[in-house]
């Protein structure tokens, strides 16, 4: 008790410090209260999220440190990782997620190396000269000994109307005795046909990042700059959220929780597509 009670008012202490503290001797910058607590980088979120670093953020916790991944740590972190100025998430849903996350039965905790969180990245490239907005879907993956980032998905919207395959009366098609005749039908679909995607299976989906990769090999796409980034977790079961980097005055900065919700029976597969397609 008196331990929780030694969490809570460290918490207290670092939020609620008086603003305005300014500048020590050469060099050196007294702290407000203000960066200890924004979150200043992802991997100091899951530290936060997971309990495994002092409030201050000047010591780390490892297995055997008595309060490693302690769960009154983890409700004071918890408390402050969610944007609380511009995000509609209800007071009432985020303490679900927290008293979830908590649970004394089955606690929930992110690991960097395990499968369930992407990354979003916004990027400008020139596309023939053009500048272009681009979308990469990104995850990590496990590579000789370690880890790696990959890029599993373009969104690119030069690429959206490549393939406007016809459906229904407009559709061409080879006729189903074509294959009476050797194909030699098939100069409809690969010389008078202006759309050849549409001699293609009702399964088939345009694969846009070999395309993207292939321009790319052309010199026919040119990296710019990275104008913004965000994740996406699906670790905790049940629940997604979204993450994003506030750049702002005050306490409530740095990586926090922008969006949370609770999934029902198809909403993961819901998300992902939306993630992955944007349309």
């Amino acid at each position: 008790m008196r331990l929780t009670f030694l969490i809570f008012a460290f918490f207290i202490a670092i939020i609620s410090s008086v603003p305005g503290q300014g500048i020590g001797g050469p060099g050196t910058i007294k702290d407000d209260g203000r960066f200890a607590a924004s979150t200043k980088q992802l991997n100091q979120f899951f530290r936060r999220f997971n309990g495994e670093e002092s409030v201050d953020g000047n010591i780390r916790f490892y297995p055997g440190d008595s309060l490693y991944q302690n769960p009154a740590l983890r409700k004071g972190f918890l408390s402050i990782l969610f944007d609380n100025q511009t995000s509609s998430i209800s007071p009432q849903l985020k303490q679900e997620f927290i008293s979830y996350v908590l649970s004394d039965t089955y606690p929930y905790f992110l690991n960097f190396q395990r499968e369930g969180w992407y990354a979003e990245v916004d990027t400008e490239f020139f596309f023939k000269g053009k500048r272009e907005k681009v979308t990469l879907i990104m995850k990590i993956q496990p590579e000789r000994l370690g880890f790696e980032w990959v890029i599993d998905q373009v969104i690119f919207p030069p690429f959206k109307n490549l393939f406007n395959k016809p459906v229904g009366e407009s559709k061409d098609f080879l006729h189903p005795l074509s294959h009476e005749l050797g194909f030699m039908n098939l100069r409809r679909a690969f010389q008078d046909s202006k759309l050849p995607e549409s001699f293609t299976a009702n399964s088939y989906k345009p694969d846009y990042l070999s395309i993207f990769l292939y321009e790319m090999k052309q010199n026919n796409l040119r990296f710019d700059t990275v104008s913004g980034v965000k994740f996406h977790f699906f670790q905790i079961g049940g629940w997604y959220f979204e993450v994003n980097q506030f750049n702002r005055p005050g306490f409530n900065t740095g990586w926090l929780i922008s969006n949370l919700v609770r999934l029902g029976p198809g909403d993961k597969e819901t998300i992902l597509k939306y993630i992955y397609d944007q349309d």
